[in-house]
């Protein structure tokens, strides 16, 4: 026989399933605590939902045992750090979705510094890097106590437990330093042209090009052609200065 226990959901699902103001805060919270799907954000709400049902139904009573149950209640709060020892139970019904998910293991590995974001961070978590009070933690939701959240390390047996190395490697850049180097990249930028142009730039450069090539030859050819005449000039001057000598002599 299979097993006989029955299997439930973990969470409640939107009353209306196209709200777009809902559907739109879902995104920004998906995207922005690196969410695999919305069943995750949905168990999350309805992790918070438990608690404030809770604290309505012990506003109506005023015995022994709500007084206990109250007092269970806020330390369990006290302890996930949503609430403050000397808040009351309407504390509890002003938290939010984001109050919740700020304790999730996957967003407090990047909050202490472990991960560069929410994606490594729920890539190291589910690949099995991460101990939480030195038991290995596998999912990314874990609901992450007061106490544990200092007791949160990698696997000593993993490459990550090395501080050195290169996916731990958090490189902060000043504000200063970043504005300097969107400045220079303005003004190393090249002229943005289109691809037509581009080829037209190109085109005109080779012929540049050609037409350099050819005006240095004529120049060569010419400056021969010069050095040349001059040659023949010096040739003639002697000749006549040999004959005018010649004819002197015979004279005398």
């Amino acid at each position: 026989m299979g097993d006989p226990r029955k299997i439930r959901r973990k969470y409640e699902t939107p009353t209306h399933p196209w709200q777009k103001q809902r559907i739109e805060e879902e995104k920004k919270l998906f995207h922005e605590y690196g969410l695999k799907n919305k069943k995750e954000l949905w168990r999350m709400e309805t992790f918070l939902k438990k608690f404030k049902d809770q604290v309505k139904a012990l506003a109506s009573r005023v015995d022994k045992q709500s007084k206990l149950e109250e007092k269970q209640l806020i330390d369990r709060l006290v302890s996930l750090k949503l609430v403050s020892k000397s808040d009351s139970l309407d504390a509890v019904l002003g938290l939010g979705i984001m109050d919740v998910l700020n304790r999730r293991l996957q967003t407090i590995l990047v909050k202490k510094g472990l991960a560069r974001s929410m994606e490594q961070s729920r890539q190291f978590i589910t690949h099995g890097h991460v101990l939480v009070n030195n038991k290995k933690v596998t999912f990314p939701s874990f609901m992450v106590t007061e106490k544990e959240e200092s007791l949160i390390e990698f696997v000593p047996t993993s490459s990550l437990s090395k501080e050195d190395h290169p996916e731990r490697i958090i490189k902060e850049v000043s504000k200063d330093k970043i504005d300097k180097k969107k400045v220079e990249k303005k003004e190393e930028a090249p002229p943005a042209f289109a691809p037509d142009e581009i080829k037209e730039i190109e085109e005109k450069g080779v012929v540049e090009k050609k037409i350099e090539k050819k005006v240095e030859k004529i120049e060569v050819s010419v400056k021969e052609k010069v050095k040349a005449e001059g040659a023949k000039e010096i040739k003639e001057e002697s000749k006549k200065e040999s004959k005018d000598k010649v004819e002197s002599e015979e004279e005398k």
